[in-house]
């Protein structure tokens, strides 16, 4: 059976690059003569994170880390599993999570804990997308993309069965 295809744009190439901008002024505005730590989230990070640290006027260190909550489904499972660690140490180091998506925050809020248990001098957040509708954990989010509604989307890193990371744009994918 085919994959669905992508039915409406939410976030065109445009606009995800103008926002990509402005989240780097701000980002190198806050973290000004330092050296923070951008961890990507795997694999749907990938090109937020390129995007964002070629932004940034302001050098950065890049590591990826990798944890799953969804396995092959299209909705969270609940748990969170940590699956690649960082290869660089961020004990005293300024750390700024950047993901693709948070909707229930469990992900994010996991990782966030695992490592702020490292003692860094601080942990902040940086996603692309906010499902905010569909939170179901308190977890701050510092630097926000957009804010979408709970649809399950595509595109520029977010897939299905491993399809679709590669377009430029957020769409919204009929699931159902």
């Amino acid at each position: 059976m085919p994959a669905p295809k992508p039915q409406r744009v939410l976030v065109a190439e445009a606009a995800i690059a103008a926002r990509v901008a402005e989240l780097a002024r701000a980002i190198a505005r806050d973290y000004a003569g330092e050296n923070p730590v951008l961890v990507g989230v795997l694999q749907g990070a990938v090109p937020f994170v390129a995007d964002l640290m070629r932004a940034l006027p302001i050098d950065v260190t890049v590591d990826f880390i990798r944890a799953s909550s969804y396995g092959a489904g299209t909705s969270s499972s609940g748990r969170v599993r940590l699956v690649a660690d960082l290869a660089v140490e961020v004990a005293d180091r300024h750390v700024l999570i950047v993901d693709d998506i948070v909707d229930t925050g469990l992900t994010l809020a996991a990782l966030k804990r695992t490592l702020e248990a490292r003692r860094p001098r601080s942990v902040r957040t940086c996603v692309l997308l906010d499902k905010a509708g569909r939170r179901e954990t308190d977890v701050t989010i510092d630097y926000v993309g957009f804010t979408i509604p709970n649809v399950f989307v595509v595109g520029y890193g977010l897939d299905y069965g491993g399809l679709y990371r590669n377009l430029p744009y957020v769409a919204a994918l009929d699931v159902t």
